[in-house]
């Protein structure tokens, strides 16, 4: 299958983020998904999941090499984690944490890559800027003033209402947001802000033939390109 690949960058601290489009045997994977059992998993994402096997990604992984040299200058890809993922929770029912932007890993060579499943492609994913410290990514070095930093925020605005952040709001910023096109990838780096962003009216639906299906697949890279 011929990839049509693009690489864009977004906010002040340019962050990369590959787009491919067609980019797999997307009967593949939503046949291998409507046999599998789906259930929570971890506290934040907010609906169902099933692990993905590896041999389902092997080939893909191979062509991600080139590609993650040239966008993020590492090597080396490896499965991290790997997850159908499909959006449940109504927006009155999300936790105050899956109100907000937020990032995966602090290590900057941890790849994440989304591949969107679903008929269904209003949806997409959104890249924000935490406004009262400028970041747009958070590192090691980040994390404690960030999370200082947000804690005096959310004192000082509030706990945002119940639903999906969908633009801008008094602590963040929206940066750039990437349609969830049927059959297309992006990869970007697990530090960088981001969230879902979803239509109003989206069915939470449970179903993979008929849900938001993505395969979330987090990625390290085992050395840096020099």
């Amino acid at each position: 299958m011929d990839w049509t690949v693009s690489i864009t960058h977004h906010g002040a601290e340019a962050q990369p983020v590959v787009v491919i489009d067609g980019f797999a045997d997307a009967a593949r994977f939503r046949d291998d998904a409507a046999f599998l059992s789906f259930a929570p998993i971890g506290s934040h994402y907010p609906g169902i999941r099933a692990p993905v096997s590896p041999r389902m990604l092997r080939d893909l992984l191979a062509r991600l090499e080139p590609v993650a040299q040239a966008a993020f200058g590492v090597g080396g890809l490896a499965i991290a984690d790997a997850f159908y993922s499909i959006v449940t929770t109504p927006p009155a029912a999300l936790a105050p944490i899956q109100r907000l932007p937020h990032f995966d890993e602090v290590s900057p060579t941890r790849l994440a890559l989304l591949h969107y499943l679903s008929p269904d492609e209003r949806s997409g994913t959104a890249f924000y800027r935490h406004r009262s410290t400028g970041f747009e990514s958070i590192d090691a070095t980040r994390l404690d003033p960030y999370r200082a930093a947000l804690d005096a925020d959310l004192r000082r605005d509030g706990l945002p209402a119940a639903g999906y952040i969908a633009g801008d709001t008094p602590v963040f910023e929206r940066l750039a947001v990437h349609e969830g096109r049927f059959n297309r990838a992006i990869l970007y780096r697990s530090n960088t802000l981001h969230c879902a962003d979803l239509p109003v009216d989206l069915a939470f639906d449970p179903d993979p033939a008929t849900g938001r299906l993505t395969v979330n697949t987090f990625l390290d890279a085992t050395h840096l390109m020099i």
